[in-house]
C-alpha cells in the first residue's frame, strides 16, 4: 500500500501524462503538492521501486507503468460523471423507439468512438436474430462451391464448400432448391437441426450423392451459426495518439486491427468491465483494451474500446458502463 501523499502523486502523474503524453517531472508536481522538489523526487523513486512508475530514456520525468495504471484504476480513480453533452448524445440513441437494439448499440459506440477518439468494437452473435431468406451457390468446379446465404435482414454471408467427391451441377441445384423450400424463415441458429431432421430424409430420396452434399451444407450452416458479428468503428482513431507517430508502430498495429481471429478474442463472458493494459492484450504494448459483456433477452455480445495505454480511464469506463446499463435496461 502507499500513503495518501504517494497516492496523490501517482494520481497527478497519471492524469498529467494522459493529458500531455509527456513524462512528468518534479517541477509541475512541486507546485501542485506544495512540497519541496527533493521530497517529490524521493517519493517518485519510491513509487518507481514499487513498480508503479517508470523512467523514460528521453527525460528525467516519470510515466505510469502498467502496474501503476491498474493501481490508479483500482484504488485511486473515482468514477467520472458523464457530462450533460455526452449523456444527451447517448440518450438520443436509446430513447429512439424506431431503432432496433443492434442499431442502437452500434450508433452509441460510434458516438463514444468519436468523443474519445478511440477505436470501438461491438461483437455479437448475428445468427440469433437472422433468419434464412435464400441460399444460393456458385459452382467453381466439380468439388468446389461457394455457398451464399442471404438473411431476412439483408446480411449476405458466403463460405467455401469443398466436396469430398465430384458432384454434378444438376445435383447441387436440386439440393439447393430443396433447402430453400424447407428452411426459408428459419433462424440461423436452428438451421443445422432442421437440416438433420427435416431436410436430410427428403434429399436422401431424390439426390444420388446426398451424403456428400448434406455433410457440406451441414458444416457450412454450423459455421454460419457460430460466426461472430464484428463491427469495428473508428479503426484509425488510435493512430491519432502521439504513441503511434512512428511509422513502424503503425505498420505493426494496423494489420492486427484487421485480423479477425485477434479481434474475435476480444469477446468476453465477464459481466464486469475489464482492462487489458499494455502487454496484457495482444495488440500492442502501448495499447489498452477495455471491454464488457452486454445481455438483453436472447441477445448478448461484447462492447470494447481500444485506445492508447495512456487512456482517459475514468471517462472511458463511465461511458462503457453507461451504454451497457442502457442496453440492459
Amino acid at each position: 500500500m502507499i500513503d495518501e501523499r504517494q497516492s496523490q502523486l501517482l494520481k497527478l502523474i497519471v492524469e498529467e501524462y494522459v493529458k500531455t503524453a509527456k513524462p512528468v517531472g518534479s517541477k509541475i508536481l512541486t507546485s501542485k503538492l506544495k512540497v519541496s522538489s527533493a521530497t517529490i523526487r524521493n517519493e517518485m523513486s519510491y513509487l518507481e521501486d514499487l513498480g508503479l512508475l517508470e523512467k523514460t530514456h528521453t527525460s528525467s520525468g516519470r510515466v505510469p507503468s502498467e502496474k501503476g495504471y491498474h493501481y490508479y484504476v483500482d484504488h485511486i480513480m473515482k468514477p467520472r460523471e458523464l457530462t450533460g453533452e455526452d449523456m444527451l448524445k447517448l440518450q438520443t440513441i436509446f430513447k429512439n423507439q424506431s431503432l432496433v437494439l443492434s442499431d442502437a448499440i452500434e450508433l452509441s459506440m460510434e458516438i463514444v468512438s468519436n468523443i474519445t477518439n478511440y477505436t470501438a468494437v461491438v461483437l455479437g452473435k448475428s445468427s440469433e436474430e437472422n433468419r434464412v431468406n435464400r441460399v444460393e451457390v456458385v459452382p467453381l468446379d466439380a468439388d468446389h462451391i461457394i455457398a451464399v446465404v442471404i438473411t431476412d435482414k439483408g446480411h449476405v454471408e458466403h463460405k467455401d464448400m469443398h466436396l469430398s467427391e465430384h458432384v454434378s451441377a444438376e445435383e447441387v441445384k436440386k439440393t439447393v432448391d430443396l433447402i430453400n423450400k424447407l428452411i426459408v424463415g428459419t433462424p440461423l441458429t436452428e438451421v443445422s437441426s432442421k437440416l438433420e431432421f427435416e431436410v436430410k430424409p427428403v434429399i436422401a430420396k431424390v439426390i444420388k450423392q446426398h451424403d456428400v452434399l448434406y455433410n457440406a451444407f451441414y458444416n457450412v450452416f454450423n459455421e454460419f451459426a457460430s460466426d461472430v458479428d464484428v463491427k469495428m468503428i473508428g479503426a484509425n482513431n488510435i493512430l491519432n495518439a502521439p504513441e503511434f507517430n512512428d511509422v513502424d508502430k503503425i505498420k505493426a498495429l494496423l494489420p492486427k486491427l484487421d485480423q479477425d481471429s485477434l479481434v474475435n478474442k476480444i469477446q468476453t463472458d465477464d459481466e464486469g468491465i475489464k482492462l487489458y493494459i499494455g502487454k496484457e492484450n495482444e495488440f500492442d504494448d502501448d495499447v489498452t483494451v477495455i471491454k464488457t459483456k452486454y445481455k438483453k433477452g436472447d441477445t448478448e455480445g461484447t462492447l470494447a474500446l481500444i485506445g492508447p495505454k495512456r487512456m482517459d480511464y475514468d471517462r472511458t469506463i463511465a461511458l462503457l458502463d453507461y451504454i451497457k446499463k442502457n442496453i440492459e435496461r
